[in-house]
């Protein structure tokens, strides 16, 4: 049976470097499971695979789409299933690495078929998230799924617009096309996470977004800037710079809100992994590589 090696976890934790051991080893290649990486233009901002890294091990689903493309979880379990499918004409294993848990649940799990949405209602859907935030989007669901919106995850606002874009679409509540039943893999999968302590972590999350400034990440996002509406572009380190730029807070207070917002991501991160009895935890006190050999053979 062909085996996904899935190395997945919060963000600075380590997982580039582990996967692309891993995918050495096992002579294979990597699937990105990471949201963001999808988008060209941004390698500092998501921590992209450096051009080294990406000439030691090939990626897959890396910088692909334009910022104004559309994607979704269903979509990349359709476009991620695809190039496994490929990988394993050459090899008896793949490596996914990312923290974007829907991706990971996409593959593992299986997305329940959902509509695929219009423009208009794309459209619709982000302006009133960003004229009426997070109050408008409970009101919405309120009126169109009560009961998603007593189940989901209020400050979430990339899953509540989600939600009510279904709704739309469909014509009928979200909850009521979420089936719940996970669908059935023909091939075995092994997830690894990387165990930093809580401290560690942050610290480490500290000195990336340090780094990250150090890189050129102000240019970055300076050169996107009027592409700020996009959605693609919400989130964390070019939200906080473009306010910035735009007179509503300082440069200090920009940096360290980027810091404090990603360790906010990472706790969320955390507590899906905590919720999956599935994930094998490595120490980061000990070599990696073998631990992670260990569990997969």
């Amino acid at each position: 049976m062909k085996t996904l090696v899935i190395v997945t976890g919060p963000t600075a934790s380590g997982k580039t470097s582990l996967a692309i051991e891993l995918a050495e080893t096992l002579d294979t290649e990597i699937v990105s499971a990471d949201s963001r990486q999808l988008f060209r233009g941004l390698p500092i901002g998501t921590a992209a695979p450096t051009p080294e890294e990406l000439a030691r091990v090939r990626h897959h689903l890396v910088g692909v789409l334009d910022l104004h493309d559309y994607y979704s979880a269903a979509r990349f379990e359709e476009d991620a299933l695809a190039i496994l499918d490929r990988i394993w004409q050459k090899s008896d294993y793949a490596v996914m690495c990312g923290g974007s848990m829907m991706y990971i649940d996409a593959i593992t799990k299986g997305i329940d078929q959902l509509p695929t949405i219009s423009q208009e209602i794309r459209d619709y859907c982000l302006e009133l998230y960003e004229k009426g935030g997070l109050p408008a989007l409970h009101e919405r669901l309120r009126q169109l799924d009560p009961a998603y919106l007593a189940v989901a995850d209020l400050s979430n606002h990339r899953r509540l617009v989600h939600a009510i874009e279904i709704c739309l679409q469909a014509g009928v509540p979200y909850s009521s096309l979420r089936t719940g039943q996970a669908k059935e893999r023909q091939f075995r999968t092994v997830k690894l996470a990387i165990n930093h302590d809580r401290q560690s972590l942050f610290d480490r999350i500290n000195r990336r977004v340090g780094l990250m400034i150090a890189e050129g990440l102000e240019e970055e996002a300076r050169k996107v800037y009027p592409l700020r509406h996009l959605n693609s572009l919400n989130t964390v380190g070019y939200k906080e710079l473009f306010a910035m730029m735009d007179g509503i807070m300082d440069r200090e207070t920009a940096i360290a809100r980027i810091a404090k917002n990603t360790r906010v991501y990472a706790k969320k991160q955390l507590l899906w992994l905590s919720k999956d009895p599935d994930v094998k935890l490595l120490d980061p006190a000990e070599p990696l590589l073998p631990q992670a050999l260990r569990f997969i053979n």
